[in-house]
């Protein structure tokens, strides 16, 4: 009884360890837009020229007025501004230590390649220690380390002229041209603050999650990654946020709001918006004008003067303004009816807001979203999702 043998080509590739092993010579695909790629690259150029150009200027005389390591220094802190590697203190820190450890290394042991290899290992300790982890650091220890008949004249000022000054500059360009290209720079990596001040998380923040449960990920991969740890956490919150918006997108605004929506006009007194949210037992209302087109909204705590700090010591009092127009917020952000409920969640969530107003193509008001309407839909839909998933 013979039986069919063939090889399943299927799996041919997974009994292969070293056609697995080749793919990861293959370069991984770029996620940042084209505009911050090129950005960098210009960033790059044009920090390099300013800064030679002002440290030829500023060290006239000098045979030596500019590190090489400082092309790879742009790099960081054009191209990757938010890696922890690009901050200041990494580039002012990193080379200036390493530029004192490689004069060092030079001194005692010349210029042999036991004084390269020192230079390296023990710039790279200092800048651990000193959380000042630049890579560039180790190829201006590997350049103090080989000497020069200028560098041994210049000695352990080298660090700090041209070193520490063309660090200096290239960071003072990099802050003024990441700011300009609405970048962040120094890179902050925190975790977005409560919109109610307290200590509390936000509430996407809360029962998935959590900051322990970063910090562990981080300590089982056991090397160094180049990723701020808010990040990573801000990261792998936004891929959960994302992954449930999908999981919801077939649920509209129109299939939640309120359609019977209580409005008041801009010139209506305030006496009369305050009994049609007493007794309506709602507590916002959206305001439109003849034509029900959104131009404003009034809530409760529009009715009080007291949002000050100063005012707040004194007690909330009655406003008193007599229109509905004196005391609207006109800002107000709305929803579409065939927009997605899962993008409304964020504004709800952590955003603090409470209501929402649903206008049509011409702004006028359709319906209105309530916090309580995004928790009934998520607990009437929730099966249903699951199903889906599974």
């Amino acid at each position: 009884m013979s039986s069919d043998r063939r090889p399943d080509l299927s799996r041919a590739g997974a009994s292969r360890p070293g056609l697995a092993g080749l793919r990861t010579f293959i370069p991984a695909p770029l996620t940042a837009p084209w505009r911050e790629l090129l950005l960098g690259a210009l960033g790059v150029g044009l920090g390099l020229l300013c800064t030679e150009w002002i440290s030829r200027h500023a060290l006239a005389g000098q045979a030596l007025w500019f590190v090489a390591p400082m092309g790879a220094s742009a790099v960081l802190v054009f191209s990757v501004p938010a890696s922890p590697l690009a901050q200041p203190w990494s580039v002012l820190g990193g080379n200036v230590i390493s530029a004192l450890v490689g004069v060092a290394c030079h001194h005692v042991l010349g210029a042999s390649g036991p004084a390269l290899a020192a230079a390296g290992l023990l710039a790279v300790l200092a800048m651990i220690a000193l959380r000042c982890l630049h890579p560039p650091g180790g190829a201006v220890a590997v350049t103090a380390a080989l000497g020069s008949p200028t560098l041994e004249s210049l000695g352990y000022s080298y660090a700090f002229w041209p070193v520490g000054l063309n660090s200096l500059l290239m960071l003072v360009l990099a802050l003024v041209f990441n700011r300009l290209a609405g970048r962040h720079y120094p890179h902050q990596g925190a975790a977005p603050a409560n919109v109610h001040r307290t200590a509390d998380p936000l509430p996407s923040r809360r029962g998935g999650l959590q900051a322990e449960d970063v910090d562990a990920a981080l300590a089982s991969f056991g090397e160094v990654l180049d990723i701020d740890r808010h990040d990573l956490e801000e990261i792998l919150v936004r891929a959960q946020l994302h992954a449930r918006q999908r999981q919801w997108a077939d649920v509209r605004c129109a299939d939640v709001m309120a359609r019977d929506v209580i409005c008041v006009g801009p010139q209506a007194p305030i006496d009369t918006a305050w009994a049609l949210l007493a007794r309506h037992k709602v507590k916002a209302l959206p305001v439109v004008d003849a034509g029900r087109r959104l131009v404003g909204i009034v809530s409760l705590h529009d009715f009080f003067l007291g949002r000050e700090p100063a005012a707040l010591e004194r007690g909330p009092r009655m406003t008193e303004a007599r229109r509905v127009s004196d005391i609207m917020t006109a800002r107000v952000r709305s929803a579409r009816p065939e927009q997605a409920l899962a993008e409304l969640v964020g504004a709800f969530s952590d955003g603090g807001l409470h209501h929402m107003p649903v206008v049509d193509e011409a702004r006028r008001v359709v319906g209105m979203i309530t916090q309580s309407d995004v928790v009934a839909a998520l607990f009437s839909r929730q099966p249903a999702v699951a199903a889906n998933a599974a």
